[in-house]
């Protein structure tokens, strides 16, 4: 088997190349088994052995991906070989493998953050990215949108950072730190109300009010922009769907 049919097959599956859309369907299934040992706090024989045997599965497909990197990039020569360990998709699968190395946990724990390193290992959902169309239409519409987007949560930390500089200056008795009305800020802003961090003047009762009122308009901008670029790129493939048919 040739290298360059090496890459088709693990890139994600085209047209009616059946051993590419197997390969995609295989590791989507390893990439969900790899996440069964996050769901206990205890380790047993059988959750080491699914962890080690995905982590195999996804070292070799890491160094598949490396050794066909040309072709990705679709530029000859060592640049290519260089560039992708440090691509977004090669760093999302060191991050996802290098947890279920024991010798780098052990040197850890003496740092005490076993259980982030633990936790790192849910980064191997992103994985699926790679395989899944309809990941693909998610990050084409949020291409698409960027600037829209950009703009919106510009919009949204301005309003978060001037609220919590009014609030933490009206009830500085309630807000004891300039975090703290960050936080409220940011709670109000999205509606959510914890309610454990709170206002207890009129006035600052009217800025709640306020801010909770304008954050159900900014928080539902980008969800319109999302569903309409949403619409826009399903349209899109099923017109390039039909072109294709005829």
């Amino acid at each position: 088997m040739t290298r360059k049919r090496v890459f088709e097959i693990i890139e994600k599956s085209e047209g009616n190349d059946r051993q590419s859309a197997a390969y995609d369907l295989f590791m989507i299934a390893i990439i969900i088994i790899s996440l069964i040992p996050l769901a206990f706090k205890t380790e047993n024989s059988f959750l080491f052995f699914v962890d080690k045997a995905a982590v195999a599965v996804f070292i070799i497909d890491y160094l598949l991906r490396w050794l066909t990197a040309d072709y990705k990039f679709e530029k000859p020569g060592a640049l290519s070989f260089i560039r992708y360990p440090v691509s977004v998709m090669a760093l999302i699968d060191i991050v996802s493998i290098l947890p279920s190395f024991s010798i780098i946990s052990s040197g850890f724990k003496v740092l005490r953050v076993l259980r982030m390193i633990r936790a790192l290992r849910v980064i191997r959902v992103f994985k699926a990215m790679r395989y899944s169309k309809s990941f693909e239409i998610i990050s084409n519409v949020l291409k698409s949108s960027k600037s829209s987007l950009v703009a919106v949560c510009t919009l949204a930390g301005g309003y978060i950072i001037v609220s919590a500089l009014i609030i933490f200056n009206v009830e500085p008795e309630s807000f004891t730190n300039f975090f703290d009305a960050v936080y409220w800020a940011t709670v109000s802003l999205t509606t959510v109300g914890y309610g454990d961090i709170y206002p207890v003047s009129t006035l600052g009762r009217i800025i709640t009010m306020l801010s909770s009122i304008f954050g159900i308009a900014i928080v539902a901008l980008p969800a319109g922009i999302i569903t309409a670029g949403y619409m826009s790129e399903i349209s899109k493939r099923d017109e390039d769907e039909t072109e294709n048919d005829n």
